[in-house]
């Protein structure tokens, strides 16, 4: 029977919330402000690790947001030390940082959604094709309840 973790993942998520306390916690540099760690993906051999970093206030300065990732990346020596003080790990992975830009391309592809559908409505009231057929569905989905009870 396989198991449902491999020791990879498990560690995986551990350093996630060690790393993720010491951004909050231990780490000081003015350069790094209001990280979250997204993701920690081990290797199988538990040799390398990366860390997926999203900055919550310089999503849209790319040259701020490199700076921030090579500070992490300068200080990734504090953070190996401290997860190996604290995981108590035989072998402490080799942490890489890396900036996590699935938080900017949702907001970004749900902002378009929006958009889109505005100018949808836009043009169906421009061009009188806007349906009322809200409410009958509502009372349609009512019926069919009603029928199946």
């Amino acid at each position: 029977m396989a198991k449902e973790f491999s020791r990879a993942d498990r560690v995986a998520q551990q350093m996630k919330r060690e790393i993720a306390v010491l951004l909050q916690r231990e780490f000081k540099d003015p350069r790094v402000k209001m990280a979250t760690v997204s993701d920690v993906r081990v290797s199988g051999d538990l040799s390398y690790a990366k860390v997926y970093v999203t900055f919550l206030n310089l999503n849209s300065d790319e040259s701020e947001v490199n700076q921030a990732i090579q500070v992490l990346n300068r200080a990734k020596g504090f953070f190996r030390g401290q997860i190996g003080r604290l995981m108590k790990l035989r072998i402490v992975p080799e942490i890489a940082f890396y900036h996590d830009k699935s938080l900017d391309t949702g907001m970004r592809l749900s902002s378009l959604i929006t958009s889109t559908i505005a100018h949808d409505r836009a043009l169906s009231r421009e061009f009188g094709t806007e349906e009322e057929s809200a409410p009958a569905e509502a009372q349609v989905n009512t019926e069919n309840l009603e029928e199946e009870e």
